[in-house]
């Protein structure tokens, strides 16, 4: 699944008079996909782990209040006394935020990085068809060949500070079109719509998430929150200076394939999607194709790179999809999975074992149990990859806050996106999802009010795990 939106626009207004009126400058945010990328020409933090783990600190600022919210950014505009001269207006310089730091230990990083041992090669077979986690006991992969995933925790701002409302502009600059331009095609657009949502029918697919403008939009920003979480990163994998072929499976709206596209002219990159989403315009080196991943692909080892991002979770058979990327892939290729493990997690004891958001995770995880789909299996993809012949397999864990309750400013704007997200998802989740399991209407409004009260609440703490595997296909 890929459950992990509109935006909230952060708003600005003040006025000043002097002898005459002033009019109050204010701004709204656009669309969340305009989040500018950051920077991607940055070392990977995969080739020195213990020098790229993040930290954290708590901190408190001045309260909000009802005409200056905090950390909002204020434009002041003063009129002309003269009333014959044309109005003037001058940019008072912006408002400093007072932070008065709170007194509390640092913690260890949020990014716990994992590289496989020796040992690791040796593994149990997978079936395919339906995941079985029954051999992982306590839910984090790492405890495996040796490796613990323990995640240092994520130090929370003060409550006054955790206001998702005057501090990001979601869309700020951030450019989705590509600087190319070619055109691609299809003629596969048939469609189902229900509960007012629009789902791809391609092979009479009973995918539970909608494929219509609300997700892709959706898709869009989360493409933005791994940026940032990534610091610009499109791959953690060690690629080589310049890969010729690139393969990106579930593309969706093909974002991340354009980007990659304009990340490297000379590649071929190919998006492969079971639903005809993708924009006509893209980068000359791009193109699309329509499939489905779980069937033959025709690919024999030409691929440099084959990318999955979100798509564990929604595969129905996990090990054959792997065989056909290993196939697909040249000697000494690279295979990645940018993965959201779908459980709420909290480190300081501030959410509830009845925490409505946890609650309703819990019961999308039964509910994508019944289309054959493991909501949790991002944790334990290191067997799935040794038992389908992959080797050098790597692993960066990071702990995505929910909401803006983290100190750091790069985790409370993605906490907000992941918020956002969660927000975004809940009606799909009351679609298919919730229909398996035989819930009436009433039921899964009280379930979507309870979880949005709580995800308004930043006194608790929840998060997710990403995960982010990498493995080569030996040379």
């Amino acid at each position: 699944m890929t459950a992990s939106g509109d935006h909230p626009a952060a708003e600005s207004a003040s006025a000043s008079a002097r002898a005459h009126d002033a009019t109050p400058s204010s701004s709204t945010a656009n669309d969340a996909t305009s989040k500018n990328a950051p920077k991607s020409n940055k070392t990977s933090a995969v080739q020195d782990p213990a020098a790229a783990e993040d930290s954290v600190e708590t901190h408190k600022s001045a309260p909000a209040t009802a005409d200056a919210p905090a950390n909002d950014e204020v434009a002041n505009t003063t009129s002309s006394p003269v009333s014959d001269a044309p109005q003037q207006q001058q940019q008072a310089s912006r408002a400093s935020e007072d932070e008065e730091t709170h007194e509390a230990p640092l913690l260890a990083p949020t990014t716990t990085y994992e590289q496989a041992s020796p040992s690791s090669s040796s593994s149990s077979q997978l079936k395919s068809g339906p995941y079985n986690n029954g051999s992982h006991n306590d839910g984090h992969e790492g405890q495996q060949n040796g490796h613990h995933s323990h995640h240092g925790n994520i130090e929370a701002a003060g409550h006054d500070d955790a206001s998702d409302s005057d501090e990001f502009s979601l869309t700020e600059g951030y450019e989705t079109r590509s600087t190319g331009s070619t055109s691609a095609t299809s003629s596969i657009y048939a469609h189902t719509y229900e509960h007012g949502r629009r789902y791809q029918s391609y092979k009479n697919s009973r995918y539970p998430i909608p494929n219509d403008d609300a997700e892709l939009s959706r898709e869009d920003m989360k493409h933005a929150m791994l940026l940032e979480l990534l610091d610009g990163q499109l791959v953690l994998a060690p690629l080589e200076k310049n890969p010729q072929n690139i393969l990106d499976i579930g593309t969706g709206t093909g974002i991340w394939a354009i980007d990659a596209g304009d990340r490297w002219p000379m590649a071929r990159v190919r998006g492969m999607d079971i639903s005809p989403v993708q924009p006509l315009w893209v980068p000359p080196n791009v193109d699309f194709l329509v499939d489905d991943c779980e069937q033959e692909w025709l690919m024999r080892e030409e691929v440099d790179y084959a990318h999955f991002r979100f798509m564990a979770t929604v595969l129905k058979n996990l090990p054959v999809v792997l065989g056909h990327a290993y196939d697909a892939l040249k000697p000494g290729g690279w295979i990645e999975f940018q993965e959201l493990n779908c459980e709420v997690f909290c480190d300081d004891d501030t959410m509830s074992a009845d925490d409505p958001v946890k609650f309703l995770y819990d019961l999308t995880q039964q509910a994508f149990a019944k289309f054959n789909m493991n909501i949790t299996i991002p944790k334990i993809l290191r067997q799935y990859l040794t038992d389908a012949g992959f080797v050098n397999i790597q692993c960066v864990v990071k702990k995505v806050p929910i909401g803006v309750w983290a100190k750091d400013k790069t985790l409370r704007l993605v906490g907000m996106y992941q918020k956002m997200a969660i927000l975004e998802i809940m009606q799909a989740l009351a679609g298919r999802p919730f229909d398996a399991l035989g819930l009436d209407q009433v039921q899964k409004e009280i379930i979507m009010m309870e979880a949005r009260k709580g995800l308004d609440n930043p006194k608790v703490h929840r998060y997710f795990n990403y995960y982010f595997w990498f493995a080569q296909k030996p040379q």
